[in-house]
């Protein structure tokens, strides 16, 4: 490696030196907060269930009354009442009794298990049964016939099986997923205290970059990084917040770099970082701040820049994160260098995606003593899982060409092999890590 290409990892330790979740809180509805980090310990204001309640469709009995049931000499109840969900109990099961009650409904005093529609046969009035098993719905049934021994407990969820009223449910530090928000909710909490999202600055840089969807003119191309890096941001847990294009001129970049400053934990540019004549992001950060590093050694993402901007008073400084114009080395970049940053703002206990072990199926070249994020995909089975050879590693191949311009490979990859520094080529069955995209 060059000496004046920093390590992976020494860019990591300094863009994450100092870098602690984010103070501020927001009491938010639990179902708004998915993506959030919880804040606080949350316990359950209710026990879950708060009754016992029916697991089935069924009969609400007395287990001792089935005993001598079998399938050839069932027993008969008389049915007296019927529970709903949602409902409380009217009636009580006495001996010899049965109430009919609906999955989820409170069971009814007196009874100790519940049999399953599935094992009775409905009896009308005049003594005529129905159909074996048929489901609960229709007019109440005078009796029924129980056509198997039931055991105390059968089919009844016990009151706060599952949670218990002032249980912990969530630790500081949790992540909001859709099933945390089922258990929060499940456990009577309406809110729930979370982390602030923090706010990400996003600034394209470029005489040539155009708004999409506007006229390119004679040499303008469509702005990719902005939208992309606002969406990485927003993927990542951030919030971001646009500050449009800079043309290629100091006074443009420092005025808008100021703007963000005013508002943002951290500010990403792309573009403008490199050795050019018009490369002057890294002179805008030293004149709202200062820079710690500048270049890496990775392919694609060498000219990579970061830096400090202090604010008044206690409030951390503003990270400043400069990204390579073009558009694969801008989002592999954000993928090892801010994603990391805005996750342990976030409070994210995870920093990184998930990794894993792959082999090559294709030979792979990249330049020496930089290590190479080969955009791959994944081989796979027709049911969609990813194929893994006798050693468990997973099959992958290139997902196109593998310039840092190529932006229709970038879409279709599903993972990143990384390739190590000393490598220039790597031939097909060479073991690589993998870093999926689409996990963690």
């Amino acid at each position: 490696m060059s000496a004046d290409l920093l390590s992976v990892e020494a860019a990591q330790a300094t863009v994450l030196a100092g870098v602690d979740p984010i103070a501020d809180i927001d009491t938010i509805a639990v179902e708004a907060a998915l993506g959030r980090v919880i804040a606080e310990r949350v316990t359950a204001a209710t026990s879950l269930p708060p009754w016992d309640n029916s697991a089935m469709d069924g009969y609400a009995i007395r287990s001792a009354d089935t005993a001598a049931a079998t399938e050839t000499e069932p027993v008969r109840l008389t049915v007296v009442g019927e529970v709903r969900a949602g409902v409380a109990p009217d009636v009580r099961v006495l001996g010899g009794t049965a109430v009919r009650i609906a999955t989820g409904a409170p069971v009814p005093p007196g009874a100790d298990a519940v049999v399953q529609v599935e094992l009775t046969t409905p009896v009308d009035a005049a003594g005529g049964t129905g159909a074996r098993g048929r489901d609960a719905a229709g007019p109440l049934p005078a009796a029924c016939l129980v056509h198997a021994a039931i055991r105390p407990g059968d089919a009844i969820r016990r009151a706060a099986s599952d949670i218990e009223v002032g249980t912990v449910v969530a630790e500081p530090g949790t992540p909001v997923s859709p099933a945390v928000v089922s258990l929060v909710a499940g456990a009577g909490r309406a809110a729930v205290r979370v982390r602030r999202r923090p706010i990400v600055a996003v600034l394209a840089t470029g005489d040539e970059v155009r708004p999409a969807g506007s006229d390119l003119g004679a040499a303008g191309i469509p702005d990719s990084n902005g939208p992309a890096i606002r969406a990485l941001v927003r993927e990542a847990g951030g919030e971001p917040l646009d500050l449009g294009i800079a043309v290629d001129r100091l006074d443009d970049v420092e005025a808008r770099l100021r703007r963000g400053l005013a508002h943002a934990d951290l500010i990403v540019v792309s573009g403008g970082v490199s050795v050019g004549p018009y490369d002057v992001v890294k002179l805008a950060f030293d004149a709202v701040g200062h820079v710690n590093l500048w270049r890496v050694a990775i392919q694609p993402g060498k000219p990579f820049t970061f830096g400090r901007a202090d604010r008044d008073g206690s409030r951390a400084p503003v990270l400043l994160f400069g990204l390579p114009g073009n558009p694969v080395s801008s989002f592999v970049t954000f993928e090892l260098f801010v994603r990391p940053v805005i996750r342990r703002l976030a409070g994210h206990p995870r920093l990184h995606r998930e990794a894993d072990r792959a082999v090559l199926e294709e030979p792979v070249s990249k330049s020496r003593g930089r290590r190479g994020f080969q955009r791959v995909v994944a081989l796979r089975s027709s049911d969609g899982t990813p194929e893994r050879d006798a050693a468990g590693r997973v099959r992958v191949r290139l997902a196109g060409g593998q310039g840092s311009h190529v932006i229709s490979a970038l879409a279709a990859a599903d993972a990143l092999a990384v390739v190590p520094e000393a490598l220039e080529r790597a031939e097909a069955g060479t073991e690589v890590e993998l870093r999926w995209l689409d996990r963690g």
